[in-house]
């Protein structure tokens, strides 16, 4: 009996060291089956490309009061589709204007436009930017194209993963794959707060070199595009358009004082705003929004 009971309890300690062992030493990586979807998002344990059946976007159509910007990272994604030479874009500037609905109905506008599902979305969450160096040997020898793509990029105090982003915005010593561009929304223009920098200028043996390490993050996006607060004209032009597309009927006076008191009673205007009364006005008169 004492022999069963050892054994047992060796098969025990056995399977106990063995969760052990496999929870230290990370899986290999899944190979990624990129015909499975046009857009992923990057699970760093074990090294996966979870594909996305359905993105969560608007037409780039419906995104109103931003015609200039969206112009821009239009042609930029566009070249970079092509295989032409383009930039690392930074979205930066007020919440709720449209700059990760941009990114993500930019690559589905270009894939219309080339009649080709090349150009891949992958969304990496800001707690894995250390990881980006895996998702890039994962994508680089890979026929297709991939913006990696960071929504509500930024970094706290003593927060040093920004090292790793700049590292990888630089190439390193491989240099940047030619088929990865990084595209990266934030509220702030610099990604770090301003407390952080002002710290590391007044701790800092030379403060002008270590503000300059912490701004020149941002130097490693060539295409900068600014959202700003917009105004009552373009609020409303965002919630017809809205109204035109989903075909939804409401007389234009009622429509007009409705839209700004929804804008008012929130304290902002937006595009966020805008669909968010959107929403409210469709499940009141009883129609969906397909």
């Amino acid at each position: 009996m004492s022999d069963g009971s050892d054994l047992s309890r060796l098969n025990e300690k056995l399977d106990t060291l063995i969760g052990l062992i496999e929870r230290a030493v990370p899986a290999a990586p899944r190979p990624a089956d990129f015909d499975a979807a046009e857009a992923f998002v990057w699970s760093p344990h074990p090294g996966e490309l979870v594909p996305v059946t359905r993105v969560n976007r608007v037409d780039i159509t419906l995104l109103c009061a931003v015609s200039r910007l969206r112009d821009l990272l239009l042609d930029n994604t566009r070249r970079f589709a092509k295989g032409l030479p383009a930039n690392n874009a930074l979205l930066w500037g007020a919440r709720g204007m449209g700059k990760s609905s941009l990114v993500k109905a930019a690559q589905a506008a270009i894939n219309t436009e080339l009649g080709s599902n090349i150009l891949k979305l992958v969304e990496i969450h800001r707690e894995d930017i250390e990881s980006l160096p895996l998702l890039m040997k994962m994508v680089r020898d890979t026929p297709y194209r991939f913006i990696i793509f960071c929504d509500d990029l930024s970094f706290d105090q003593d927060d040093t993963s920004y090292k790793s982003l700049k590292a990888v915005l630089e190439g390193g010593i491989e240099g940047r794959p030619d088929n990865v561009i990084f595209y990266a929304t934030s509220n702030r223009r610099h990604l770090l707060p301003r407390d952080m920098i002002e710290n590391e200028r007044s701790t800092a043996i030379n403060p002008a070199e270590a503000v300059e390490e912490k701004v020149s993050l941002s130097d490693r996006f060539g295409l900068w595009l600014g959202f700003h607060k917009c105004s009552q004209d373009d609020y409303l032009d965002m919630v017809n358009g809205y109204v035109a597309h989903y075909g939804l009927k409401l007389e234009a006076d009622r429509l007009r004082a409705e839209a700004l008191e929804w804008a008012t009673t929130r304290g902002s205007r937006s595009g966020r705003v805008a669909f968010q009364f959107i929403q409210d006005l469709a499940g009141r008169l009883g129609q969906t929004l397909d």
